[in-house]
């Protein structure tokens, strides 16, 4: 199978389709309730997961790979944020750890937008509880590896010389 745009944009598709996936396995069969970081990175992988698609119905040519490439890494860059913060507050010593808050539902019902944002952003104490590891990872770890390697993927089709 050649691995053309469409090819490519089809995998991250369907890579990002098992990720969600196996995030919603991981809460509704195992019982792990995700956090408002957690919530926001399945938000970015359903945004680049539908960018993908889109442009895997689309078949894009040069100039719509270009585009659709760039959307990737402008989502890709948004959940390596998220990731990123979240990582962080996994790693930071237990006295140090923010006292858990409001969740998600909570937040978003309550505040505005421009108040709910920074306050999801900042995270929490629950967001800092590692509560399953695969390979030596956090779910959390796993999700930033995921948003790398498909900014690195838009990059490269932002890249690249031939557009099929």
């Amino acid at each position: 199978m050649p691995f053309n745009a469409r090819t490519i944009f089809l995998l991250i598709f369907l890579c990002c389709l098992g990720l969600l996936g196996f995030g919603l396995y991981l809460q509704h069969v195992k019982g792990l309730e995700p956090c408002p970081l957690c919530v926001m990175q399945r938000y970015a992988f359903v945004l680049i997961g539908l960018v993908a698609l889109a442009a895997a119905l689309h078949g894009p040519k040069r100039t719509g790979v270009k585009v659709y490439g760039v959307i990737t890494v402008i989502a890709a860059l948004m959940g390596i944020a998220v990731a990123m913060r979240h990582v962080w507050l996994e790693h930071l010593p237990k006295d140090q750890v923010p006292s858990c808050g409001p969740g998600l539902d909570f937040i978003m019902e309550s505040f505005p937008l421009s108040k709910a944002l920074p306050m999801i952003f900042k995270g929490s104490g629950e967001c800092a509880n590692v509560t399953w590891r695969f390979l030596g990872l956090s779910i959390s770890e796993w999700a930033l590896a995921w948003f790398a390697a498909f900014f690195l993927t838009g990059l490269w089709l932002l890249l690249r010389k031939k557009a099929n």
